[in-house]
């Protein structure tokens, strides 16, 4: 039997749909509760008097994303700890796609310089950079003249410059590395971290206050260090193979149970350094992911940094 008119529209639109509102919202959850909401209004409303479906359902779709941001800059004063964005989970192979949400430019520095935009400039941006709405389109949406709208992107442009600008590093170079990390942190090796982590590294934890993680983001490869040595010797670091490598929000990464705890572990890599790593571990934010079993290919392989005499 087939679907009616009105969700064939929706599904055509559907992965599209989803990848603007997790860039609004940096939330699956919040997507997927998004995405719904606008597929019921397209139900009630018809298609009768809609002459494109495509950009009204975008025009919804930002306007639930901007009543979900206003309520969330409240919420998130109260937040406990850093926050990250929750973790799309893709697999590690050239033709990997999740299949339900458009996956460029999702990487996770992005999403935490957009979150620092407000709600209006979020939207503006996105759907000028994104969806290629005119100013005046944008102006409809966001409820501000075109002229601001303008200076809105522009501003965002700004913010953003430097974010996501560097190539992905290749699987070869990123698997060592990653390897090298697991190893070293379960030993707590503190002389093997110190050379694969690049001096001005960041390590975000998220717990949201609902399991242990650190509070803060530790910036520098020192206090990175002292870290995981301090997990390593009060053993809340699991132990065996390194974790299936798999694609988190495009980075390179892992998900695996660290001390009973799920969690998804991305790491971002320049020039033969880790130069940023990002832990999601509120069970909130991974009720859609689940752990991979099998290791790295290069499991036990030492970068070039590593190397021993």
């Amino acid at each position: 039997m087939p679907l009616p008119e009105t969700q064939q529209v929706f599904e055509r639109e559907r992965r599209r749909l989803a990848g603007l509102a997790y860039r609004m919202t940096g939330s699956v959850s919040e997507t997927e509760d998004i995405l719904q909401d606008a597929a019921l209004k397209l139900q009630s409303v018809g298609l009768a008097g809609i002459e494109r479906p495509a950009q009204w359902l975008s025009t919804v779709v930002t306007r639930l994303c901007l009543d979900h941001l206003r309520s969330a800059q409240k919420r998130r004063e109260t937040y406990v700890g850093a926050w990250l964005p929750e973790p799309i989970v893709t697999d590690h192979a050239a033709d990997a796609e999740s299949d339900w949400i458009l996956t460029e430019d999702v990487g996770i520095a992005l999403l935490l310089t957009l979150d620092r935009l407000s709600p209006e400039m979020r939207a503006a941006f996105i759907l000028r950079n994104g969806f290629d709405y005119s100013f005046d389109e944008i102006s409809a949406v966001v409820g501000q003249s075109s002229a601001n709208c303008r200076q809105l992107v522009s501003r965002a442009r700004r913010r953003l410059a430097g974010a996501n600008q560097s190539p992905p590093e290749r699987a070869e170079e990123t698997h060592p590395l990653v390897a090298a990390f697991w190893a070293a942190s379960r030993e707590g090796d503190m002389d093997r971290l110190l050379e694969i982590f690049a001096e001005d590294i960041e390590v975000h934890t998220d717990g949201g206050g609902k399991v242990p993680a650190a509070i803060n983001v530790l910036r520098g490869s020192r206090n990175a260090v002292r870290f995981f040595e301090g997990l390593a010797r009060k053993g809340k670091l699991t132990n065996g193979p390194v974790p299936r490598p798999q694609l988190i929000n495009g980075a390179t990464g892992y998900v695996v149970r660290e001390n009973g705890v799920l969690q998804t572990t991305a790491f971002a890599v320049h020039s033969g350094k880790i130069k940023a790593i990002w832990i999601v571990r509120n069970p909130e934010k991974l009720r859609h992911v689940h752990p991979a079993e099998e290791g790295f290919p290069s499991e036990g392989a030492r970068p070039p940094c590593c190397s021993a005499d």
